[in-house]
């Protein structure tokens, strides 16, 4: 009975501090540049990079400036990696970044209806492009990126931390166009918390929530330990 009385004593213990809350900081927050619009210039909102190439299924917004049929019109490209739009018809929009679609189009249109035409391209969804969720979350899965998304939103889309995560240790692995991969390591309670600014994730980033041993280990002894003091009693 000492040793089941002692045996209780330290998964209580154990329970505590891993229940004990966080007191981490976001450790390498990142900062994307605002992005910039002139006239004539496509608009990327902050989730796509300049160079960023177009794909099926993505949906973007186009506009061109004093043409109505053309104002603020939101298109899916197709698996082609084709849209079609009116006064143009169809062309290809797959493999280009933002600003080449967007001097293709006014290129077609200087051709036949309008002088120094203007046009905006925004990207809406970049259902082409993909994050992985890894470890303690529910649902590890790959999730398309629709629109800008963040560390936040994308573990709740992978149903959310679980109970063992180590939330002050969630990475996020991402690939330089150098062929490198850094580390970025942000502290999800403090997110949560609003003590921390929610960072936004990226195109093939990989966000791994790590297991927390500590929690781990009170919730074997939960689940093993407890059980056999209440029946032994």
């Amino acid at each position: 009975m000492l040793l089941l009385t002692l045996s209780l004593a330290a998964l209580l213990g154990i329970v505590a501090c891993a229940n004990a809350p966080s007191t981490d900081t976001a450790a390498v927050p990142t900062t994307t540049p605002a992005p910039s619009v002139a006239a004539g210039s496509p608009a990327i909102p902050a989730a796509a990079s300049n160079d960023y190439r177009i794909g099926p299924q993505d949906l973007l917004k186009i506009d061109v400036f004093g043409v109505e049929a053309l104002s603020k019109r939101s298109v899916r490209v197709n698996a082609s990696g084709q849209i079609s739009l009116p006064l143009i018809g169809a062309l290809q929009a797959g493999g280009l970044t933002a600003e080449q679609l967007a001097a293709d189009i006014a290129a077609r249109l200087a051709k036949d209806y309008l002088q120094n035409p203007q046009v905006i391209i925004f990207i809406e969804e970049f259902t082409s492009q993909r994050v992985t969720v890894t470890g303690a979350v529910r649902t590890p899965n790959v999730f398309p990126l629709k629109g800008r998304t963040t560390l936040l939103q994308v573990v709740a889309q992978a149903g959310g931390a679980t109970s063992v995560a180590n939330l002050g240790a969630v990475r996020i692995l991402r690939s330089e166009p150098d062929g490198t991969r850094k580390t970025l390591e942000y502290d999800l309670a403090a997110i949560q918390n609003g003590a921390a600014p929610d960072p936004e994730v990226r195109g093939e980033d990989v966000v791994q929530v790590e297991t927390s041993a500590l929690k781990e280990a009170a919730k074997q002894a939960t689940e093993f330990i407890l059980p056999f003091w209440i029946f032994a009693r």
